[in-house]
């Protein structure tokens, strides 16, 4: 039996930029993943323990800048790597921030992930071509920056965190 076709006008919803960007996010995403899922840890954990390791002692704050990652998913993401003991998360200091450091354990498991990770990238990148690579990087980059500024009321609108991976 036919559906009736709905009402609704959903011309040009193909064309969303949030809908684009996640089902590629979650592709590229799944791809990582794949890679790393004999160290132990997914491909967003990696991605944590590279930023901290990157700018430690990096306040929590910091690092969800950088990761552009909201407060409450990096917090858990966080317990669930200080309870494997691959972080460590101070108390609270001055200006109520916590810092996060990276442990022996997470340079460990860091190290033994790396040679997935570059495994994994250098296929993707020789895939797509390393100039188109370096092209598209650098227009995320940019991209990233316009929809953070877009949030933000004109007044409030900090630059993104600088620190690339």
């Amino acid at each position: 039996m036919k559906r009736k076709s709905s009402s609704l006008d959903l011309n040009g919803t193909g064309y969303c930029a949030s809908f684009n960007f996640r089902r590629t996010a979650r592709a590229v995403t799944s791809l990582y993943d794949m890679a790393l899922e004999e160290t132990g840890i997914r491909s967003t954990q990696f991605a944590i323990l590279v930023g901290i390791a990157k700018n430690q002692l990096v306040s929590m704050g910091a690092l969800a800048d950088v990761l552009v990652i909201d407060s409450t998913t990096l917090t858990r993401s966080l317990r669930l790597l200080e309870k494997e003991g691959l972080v460590a998360i101070s108390n609270r200091a001055a200006m109520r921030q916590r810092f996060l450091t990276i442990t022996a354990k997470g340079k460990r498991t860091l190290a033994r992930s790396l040679p997935a990770w570059r495994a994994a990238h250098a296929r993707f990148v020789a895939t797509i071509g390393s100039a188109y690579w370096i092209e598209l990087r650098s227009e995320l980059e940019r991209l990233a920056h316009v929809a953070v500024d877009l949030e933000k009321p004109a007044k409030d609108t900090p630059a993104l965190a600088r620190t690339s991976f």
